[in-house]
């Protein structure tokens, strides 16, 4: 192999019995319209014992894409094989494609004209689905430099997407092989953070996510212990990474919202009460330091409520709520003054503890199938609502006053 040969892209594949979702996996990376002559492969066979190596190795004697092939005993998760192929890799690009997974033709060209052009760290690419879902709201259009913070980019953590090798090489930067789960998410934003900004493409399908039909996939494996410390981890991140205000309670939404707060859904009802509060102790360490009103605010009252419980403690509460919801009840919409409420369980109740404000809305929200949305006067600053108050009362006083002098007068 020429030692100075210098790639675009390093595509790396960690694999773990993954016939015969393989062959299509590695027909997709011969088939890029980058060529051949840009890419290498490295991939790793982590232990597997149904062809998997076999298959690797008879793929890198015929293909036209440089690959190296490590066949290793079995790591126990994702983590290993993708480093160890990091370390491997000499692409200005990294991709981690999983095994089972494969490319559309012109992803890769696409990403690295994207990354030239821009300048970015990380690359998205579109995703779609073969027999599973796929995440859809960070790819409603093409940005060259994406928002981390208010855009929807921070909902999109798994590792397959386009980095620059340079950055994960100055940041030293590795997937976290202690972790069960999670592991990519971390990895995934330290790169959106650290790095020289996000692109997405959002006009191709650049990879596709195959649901396995023997249902092995990696992220449905493992009990909740590992998945707490995982959430928790990565609200450590970005507190690390980001100063206290709006933009840290914009990130810590990720692991709030599509986290913790899928910990604590009505199937929780069902579980042992050890588990029940076993949960509760391990979410404290990440509400404790972190739940707080800024990130509060930022959540539809039926979330915001279930983790307003959870911070507290209060299994008691948190059953009425999960009760309610699994009883598909509307909450009633309730007005006081300008503010707008939504009576969930609790509401209006002092021995509860649980302020009004919990039940305020503050996003666009859902009464059943009524939409609900807050005061827009609730937009402007504290400041300015609290100047345009005071003028009301000043000119309705004002107001009173002239009808009254106006009535002595005739």
């Amino acid at each position: 192999m020429n030692e100075s040969f210098v790639p675009d892209v390093t595509v790396v594949v960690g694999a773990y019995e993954a016939m015969p979702y393989l062959v299509r996996c590695l027909e997709s990376v011969e088939s890029q319209t980058l060529g051949a002559d840009r890419i290498e492969l490295v991939a790793v066979d982590d232990g597997s014992t149904d062809g998997t190596g076999e298959y690797l190795e008879e793929f890198a004697a015929r293909s036209k894409v440089r690959t190296t092939v490590i066949r290793q005993a079995n790591s126990g998760g994702p983590s290993g094989p993708r480093n160890l192929g990091l370390s491997l890799a000499r692409g200005r690009y990294v991709f981690f494609l999983d095994a089972d997974d494969f490319f559309g033709d012109e992803a890769l060209e696409r990403m690295v004209a994207m990354a030239d052009r821009a300048g970015t760290d990380v690359v998205l690419g579109r995703m779609a689905g073969r027999g599973r879902g796929v995440p859809r709201s960070m790819f409603e259009k093409t940005l060259e430099h994406a928002d981390v913070h208010t855009s929807r980019v921070i909902y999109a953590l798994s590792a397959q997407k386009l980095f620059r090798r340079e950055l994960l090489c100055r940041l030293g930067l590795r997937f976290d092989e202690s972790l069960l789960t999670g592991e990519d998410a971390l990895f995934t934003m330290e790169a959106y953070l650290s790095g020289n900004g996000v692109s997405v493409v959002a006009d191709y399908d650049c990879y596709y996510l195959v649901g396995r039909e023997d249902g092995k996939h990696a992220t449905r494996r493992g009990s909740y212990p590992p998945r707490f410390e995982a959430l928790t981890a990565l609200a450590r991140l970005i507190a690390r990474l980001e100063p206290p205000g709006r933009g840290r309670d914009l990130l810590m939404l990720r692991p709030f919202t599509v986290g913790l707060l899928q910990q604590f859904g009505p199937a929780l009802l069902r579980a042992p009460e050890s588990e029940q509060h076993d949960r509760l102790r391990l979410a404290a360490e990440m509400t404790g330091p972190y739940w707080n009103r800024g990130v509060a605010r930022r959540i539809k009252v039926g979330e915001r409520l279930v983790l307003e419980c959870v911070a507290r403690g209060r299994l008691d509460l948190l059953k009425d709520v999960l009760e309610f919801t699994a009883a598909k009840k509307a909450p009633e919409v309730v007005r006081r003054g300008s503010r707008i409420y939504l009576a969930y369980p609790h509401f209006g109740d002092r021995r509860s503890g649980l302020a009004r404000s919990v039940y305020e809305v503050t996003v666009p929200d859902w009464s059943g199938s009524r939409r609900v949305l807050p005061p827009t006067v609730h937009s402007l600053p504290r400041r300015v609502f609290g100047r345009i108050r005071r003028s009301a009362v000043r000119a309705r006083r004002a107001g009173i006053l002239r009808r009254g002098k106006a009535k002595g007068e005739t």
